[in-house]
């Protein structure tokens, strides 16, 4: 395979190797700061990033406010004070090899506040912050404003241009580089339009080249493509490597990564990985942001598609075929559905699944009495970790809501990724994967169940393999 050649990324020379930021403690300061050290890019997630007491322990979010915006304001202190844990760590680790950054969803809760807290409480320690899920306008400025390079996470030529046109144009010099994110491939969340069919992935190349051609036409032609989702081999993209019309790329690495030594996953999710299908991980749009994201098939995402599948169309009076009355909750209040959708209720309420849970698109879902109330609780118990969240109805505004009825057919998010990230219960919880992540079982590099360091895979995915 061909030799890497060192880009600049952040000001300074590295392995065109980028460590994928992935959610709540999943990509740390120890796992981040290993792979600088290795001489890439680590990248920490700075979402609801963990942070430690005065003896290194882990200090659990407990959330104390008797209100969600209360119960906000502390996710927001929680997510600032452990993003400077994580920069630390990640920065002491690093040796001063390598480049250190911070990855933010854009549409998280608090998403600004945290960016600048961090900024602000860790600088010199952070070169860049990539960023996402969503059109992140104004991470330029916030970058910018504390000396950083923004690295903006993109799935089409067409968003970058609008991003560059309404705000990016204006610091031009801070521009890093920017991120494809594979829309098909990549673990997470995933930016598919309407447009785009999620059973029909695209080849990535004639989407890269696009956007090579946008950012040269704003002459960027120096600034690199980060190419992330679906990358396991880089044998397998070496036609990419020193490819004149893609110009300076590198390869992000969201998944293999995560069987490392550094790694802060369980043993248990570690081991499970080991373990997977080609067809385990699955595309889906039960997520409470209204992103598809890719996840493995496990009983958490089984129920909730047996959730939807136990659903029905309802309408509050009688209208047309939607005759049929069917009571429900505990004081029997009527809807009204088709005869053939009462015959299919009335199976399911038989089976037990007795608590009928109306959605915002005029159906109703049905499950058991234990799930309505876990679901509920859920619910109520809301921390706003996001700008807007189907699941509990919250939004960022002055009211604190979105306006719609909460969705039972999501989940809260915050509470599945904690827990996965920090149990070992990885079959019960949310486990997000790249699509590639069947490989860990067939990759002769793993043979026998080996976890390598960071250095070691780094050193390893450097030769091609």
């Amino acid at each position: 395979m061909k030799a890497l050649k060192p880009l600049l990324m952040s000001g300074r020379e590295v392995l065109p190797l980028v460590e994928g930021g992935k959610g709540i403690a999943v990509s740390n300061g120890e796992s981040s700061g290993a792979w600088a050290a290795a001489g890439g890019v680590g990248t920490f997630s700075g979402v609801n990033a963990d942070n430690y007491d005065e003896n290194g322990n882990l200090l659990p979010q407990v959330y104390h406010g008797k209100t969600r915006r209360e119960r906000h304001d502390e996710l927001i202190n929680f997510g600032i004070q452990g993003g400077i844990a994580q920069a630390r760590i990640a920065h002491e680790a690093s040796n001063g090899q390598g480049r250190i950054h911070m990855n933010v969803l854009w549409e998280m809760g608090g998403a600004e506040h945290i960016l600048h807290g961090v900024l602000e409480g860790s600088q010199g320690m952070i070169h860049g912050v990539t960023c996402g899920a969503g059109m992140p306008y104004r991470v330029a400025e916030i970058a910018v404003r504390y000396g950083v390079h923004y690295y903006p996470i993109v799935s089409s030529a067409r968003a970058f241009r609008a991003l560059w046109l309404r705000a990016y144009h204006k610091f031009r010099e801070n521009l890093g580089g920017v991120v494809y994110e594979d829309p098909w491939l990549a673990g997470g969340h995933n930016g598919l339009s309407n447009s785009e069919d999620p059973l029909k992935p695209e080849d990535p190349f004639p989407r890269v080249l696009a956007l090579r051609q946008m950012l040269n036409s704003f002459g960027l032609n120096d600034t690199p493509i980060v190419m992330a989702g679906g990358v396991w081999w880089l044998s397998d993209w070496e036609d990419w490597i020193d490819n004149p019309d893609l110009g300076p790329v590198a390869f992000q690495f969201g998944t293999r990564p995560l069987l490392t030594q550094e790694s802060p996953i369980s043993n248990a999710w570690k081991h499970r990985l080991l373990t997977l299908k080609e067809g385990d991980v699955f595309l889906n749009r039960f997520s409470p942001t209204g992103f598809y994201s890719s996840a493995v098939k496990n009983p958490f995402l089984m129920d909730l598609m047996a959730r939807s599948e136990r659903q029905v169309a309802y309408l509050p009076k009688p209208v047309g075929e939607h005759s049929a009355e069917l009571p429900l909750g505990p004081r029997g209040r009527p809807v009204y559905v088709t005869e053939t959708d009462k015959a299919r209720a009335e199976g399911w309420l038989s089976q037990g699944f007795t608590s009928g849970l109306k959605t915002p698109d005029s159906t109703v879902i049905f499950v058991t009495p234990e799930q309505a109330e876990r679901i509920h609780r859920d619910q109520v118990d809301c921390m706003g970790c996001l700008s807007a969240c189907n699941f509990s109805n919250w939004a960022q505004n002055e009211e604190g809501t979105n306006g719609k009825r909460a969705d039972p057919r999501s989940y809260c998010i915050q509470k599945t990724l904690q827990a996965v990230s920090h149990t070992d219960d990885c079959e019960n919880q949310l486990m997000f994967a790249g699509h590639n992540a069947f490989r860990f079982a067939s990759d002769p590099y793993y043979k026998d169940g080996f976890i390598p360091t960071v250095k070691q895979l780094v050193e390893r995915i450097a030769t091609g393999y």
